[in-house]
C-alpha cells in the first residue's frame, strides 16, 4: 500500500536480538536482521551490545543503512546485542525517544527496546512522578523500565521482577531486555505483537518476523508464546510460562499489510495468506475486467490470487521507485500528493483502454485510493474498480498501530457506495471479516479484529483511549 503519511496504517516497530555463543560478528548480525526488518519502521534505528557487562550503542534518525557503516558496527564490540527499527508518532520524535533504550538501575546497565503500546503507560507515569521519578523520554517503555527497576529491588533476578511488571502493564508488546549477563525476551498474555525464536550454530536469536532469521543464516524454531518470558544465560535457554495463555489475539493486519510476505507468522506464511485473501475476495466481490493489477507491495499477492480465482489476465499496473521509503516526511498536503506519484507511476501500455480491477490492503482516509484511481483514469484506463483484501476499517487501533482517530477514518463516516464515489472508483468491494478471518490457513492463534469491528480485545477506560 503506497500511501501518504496521514492516509496509512503504520505498524511502530521491529526488533532483533542476538546471543552469540560462535564467533559471529554480533554488532554485523544484528545490523543485517535489522535490514530485513525495515519495513516495521522507518524512522530511526539503534543497535546496543553488551560487552563484559558493559553496554555500547548507537542509535540515530534514518534509515539502518544510513545510520550504520563498517566504521560504526567497527566500534560496537559484544556478545549479546539487541537491535529495533521504528515508526514514531507526532508525540515521539525526540532522538531521546530512539530505542534501544540504555539505562543505569540498581544492579548495573540494561538496554531494553519493544515493539507494542502500553495503554494504561501515561496513569503509571503520572503515578510515578507524583512519587519523585524522572522521565527523560515520551516513550511507554521507559515507564516499563521505571517499573522494571524498582521491582528488581524486591526479586532476585530481573526475570522475577519481569514477571511482576507484566501484571501491572495493559496492552500489546513484544518486548527485549540485556543487561550485562542475560538476554531476555517476552510477549504480552495475548500475543498481540509477534516475535520468534531463532538458531544459528550455538547462538540464539530473537526477530519481530522470520525473515530476518533468513537474513542472517539462522533456522527458525518458533514463535514465543503469548505471556511467554525466554531467558538466554551462559548460553543456555529456559522459559517462565507465568502469564501464558491458551487466549490470544494476534493483530490480523500483520498478515494483510505490515509483515514481509517471506515471513511465517503462527504457523501462517503471509504471502500465501494474502493470495488466499485475493481467492476469497474473488468470490465475494467479483468484477467484469480485462486485467487485474495490485497497489505495491502488500496489493501484488492479493491481486494474484483476484485475478487466478476469476481467471482474468494478471499484470504489473505501477512502477515502484525502489528508492523512496514508506514514510518519508512531506511538510504540506501537496508535497504528500505529488510523493505518491514519486513512488508509484502507472504503466500505461498495461492500463490503456482496460477495464481494471485495482488492488490494496486497506483504506483508511480515502486520499491516496482517490489519487491513485484518478492516476489509472489519467493512463487511460476505461473502468477502476477496487477491491480491498481486508474489511472497512472502522476503528482506531491503541495497541501499537498508528492509525487516524476514529473520525477521520473514511468508513467510519461513509458507506461503501458514499466511498466509492470519494474515491472515483466505477465499483468497491471489501473482503468480509468472515472471509479474511479465513486467510491465515494453519495459524496457531486468535486475532484480534477491533480496527473492523470496534470489539477490542481488553477492556479500556476512557482515559486508556
Amino acid at each position: 500500500m503506497i500511501q501518504s503519511k496521514e492516509d496509512t496504517l503504520k505498524e511502530k516497530c521491529g526488533l532483533f536480538g542476538v546471543y552469540n555463543c560462535n564467533n559471529w560478528n554480533t554488532a554485523e548480525l544484528t545490523y543485517y536482521g535489522l535490514y530485513a526488518l525495515q519495513h516495521r519502521g522507518q524512522e530511526s534505528a539503534g543497535i546496543a551490545v553488551n560487552d563484559n557487562g558493559r553496554i555500547f550503542y548507537h542509535k540515530e534518525m534514518g534509515l539502518v543503512s544510513d545510520i550504520f557503516d563498517h566504521v560504526v558496527l567497527g566500534h560496537l564490540h559484544g556478545e549479546i546485542a539487541i537491535g529495533h527499527v521504528r515508526y514514531a508518532t507526532a508525540q515521539e520524535r525526540m532522538k531521546e525517544d530512539i530505542q534501544p533504550l540504555v539505562l543505569k538501575y540498581t544492579k548495573g546497565h540494561m538496554a531494553l527496546a519493544h515493539n507494542g503500546n502500553l495503554i494504561n503507560a501515561q496513569q503509571i507515569r503520572r503515578r510515578l512522578e507524583e512519587q519523585g521519578t524522572f522521565f527523560q523520554t515520551t516513550t511507554d517503555l521507559e515507564v516499563l523500565a521505571a517499573l522494571l527497576s524498582r521491582a528488581r529491588i524486591r526479586h532476585h533476578s530481573i526475570e522475577d521482577a519481569l514477571v511482576e511488571v507484566m501484571t501491572k502493564i495493559k496492552g500489546a508488546y513484544s518486548l527485549l531486555i540485556m543487561t550485562p549477563h542475560k538476554l531476555i525476551a517476552a510477549r504480552d498474555p495475548l500475543g498481540m505483537r509477534p516475535l520468534s525464536l531463532g538458531k544459528k550454530g550455538d547462538s540464539y536469536i530473537f526477530a519481530s518476523e522470520s525473515t530476518a532469521f533468513d537474513a542472517v543464516g539462522a533456522t527458525f524454531i518458533r514463535d514465543i508464546l503469548p505471556g511467554e518470558i525466554i531467558i538466554i544465560q551462559d548460553g543456555q535457554l529456559r522459559t517462565i510460562t507465568t502469564h501464558v495463555s491458551t487466549l490470544s489475539r494476534m493483530c490480523i493486519f500483520e498478515y494483510v499489510y505490515f509483515a514481509r510476505p517471506d515471513s511465517i507468522i503462527e504457523g501462517a506464511e503471509v504471502y500465501e495468506t494474502r493470495l488466499e485473501a485475493g481467492k476469497i475476495l474473488a468470490k465475494e466481490c467479483p468484477a467484469e475486467a480485462d486485467i487485474v493489477i495490485g497497489v505495491p507491495d502488500s496489493g501484488l499477492a492479493a491481486a494474484q490470487g483476484y485475478a487466478k480465482e476469476l481467471g482474468i489476465p494478471y499484470g504489473e499496473g505501477f512502477v515502484k521507485n525502489r528508492y523512496v521509503g514508506r514514510t518519508f516526511i512531506k511538510p504540506s498536503q501537496a508535497m504528500r500528493e505529488q510523493g505518491v506519484q514519486i513512488k508509484l507511476n502507472p504503466l500505461r501500455s498495461q492500463i490503456k483502454g482496460k477495464r481494471v480491477v485495482m488492488i490494496d490492503d486497506s483504506i483508511v482516509r480515502g486520499t491516496t485510493s482517490k489519487y491513485i484511481v484518478q492516476l489509472l483514469k489519467d493512463a487511460g484506463a476505461k473502468e477502476v474498480h477496487v477491491r480491498i483484501s481486508s474489511p472497512p476499517v472502522t476503528h482506531s487501533c491503541y495497541f501499537g498501530i498508528d492509525t487516524p482517530h476514529r473520525q477521520n477514518l473514511i468508513a467510519n463516516n461513509h458507506s461503501v457506495e458514499e466511498i466509492q464515489q470519494k474515491i472515483g472508483a466505477d465499483s468497491l468491494g471489501f473482503i468480509s471479516l468472515k472471509g479474511l478471518l479465513q486467510t491465515p490457513v494453519g495459524a496457531k492463534c486468535g486475532f484480534c479484529t477491533a480496527c473492523f469491528t470496534g470489539e477490542y480485545p481488553m477492556e479500556m477506560t476512557k482515559e486508556e483511549i
